[in-house]
């Protein structure tokens, strides 16, 4: 897969930057496009910045003092770049109609989703809960478990979230901890039940540990070996994953 191709999958996950660079072809002013695509002028400025960016060379070319707040134009990578993307929407309007189900799609998405943190799970936003700057999302899992991320309000409207998203929960295995079921549950935690699968020790480092839940997902755990003599773990016990919602990251598909 080529650089440009690359890119334009990236920032075709912003459908409103891709049409800003439709209008500012057509247009050749940041007013009229940024209008035109329904971003203000400081948001189309801003998208300018991060298109060119993100690419080798700048998507978008300004000239000072053009007609309507400031004149613009694409380079030939803009072109190119506007041009590939055009490619990629019929590319998807043929896989859209050899889906069977939108549960397909989402499917592939999350497979397709690279990421270091060793646990992904899918789910989707029940809630969204205002805190000040932050949001609280409510996330349902496959079988009715739930567990919470908190985000940056601006997070949560870059994805586009909303009730009924369909999210991939990211969790790093360091960041989860393991009590038996008979321990108090830590307070303001996610707490999700299981058993252990699997415990694969390293003489280097922590063990790896598996944990199995109801829904037929796996977490992953690195527990060093004196914590789980300490807690009197082993293979086939129950046992209760925990980690903070600030620990979860979020992630969609396009």
């Amino acid at each position: 897969m080529s650089a440009l191709t690359t890119l334009a999958q990236h920032v075709s996950r912003r459908p409103q930057r891709m049409a800003l660079l439709e209008q500012i072809a057509v247009q050749g002013s940041i007013t009229r496009a940024a209008k035109a695509a329904g971003l203000s002028y400081k948001a189309a400025w801003d998208a300018i910045d991060e298109l060119n960016n993100l690419a080798e060379k700048p998507l978008v070319e300004r000239t000072v003092g053009g007609r309507g707040g400031g004149g613009a134009r694409l380079s030939h990578e803009g072109e190119r770049l506007l041009a590939l993307y055009k490619r990629l929407e019929a590319l998807q309007a043929l896989v859209l109609q050899a889906a069977e189900d939108d549960a397909d799609l989402q499917l592939l998405g999350r497979v397709m989703l690279k990421t270091s943190a060793r646990n992904q799970l899918g789910g989707r936003v029940c809630a969204i809960h205002a805190q000040g700057r932050n949001d609280l999302i409510e996330i349902e899992l496959p079988g009715g478990a739930r567990i919470e991320a908190q985000i940056t309000h601006d997070s949560t409207e870059k994805l586009e979230l909303l009730p009924g998203s369909t999210v991939v929960a990211l969790i790093k295995a360091g960041w989860v901890e393991l009590q038996p079921l008979s321990a108090a549950a830590g307070p303001g935690l996610n707490q999700l039940e299981g058993w252990i699968e699997q415990i694969l020790a390293d003489p280097n480092g922590p063990s790896e540990v598996r944990i199995g839940l109801a829904s037929g997902q796996v977490l992953c755990a690195l527990v060093a070996a004196e914590r789980l003599l300490e807690l009197g773990l082993q293979a086939s016990d129950p046992v209760r994953a925990q980690f903070s919602p600030q620990q979860v990251l979020l992630g969609t598909q396009l």
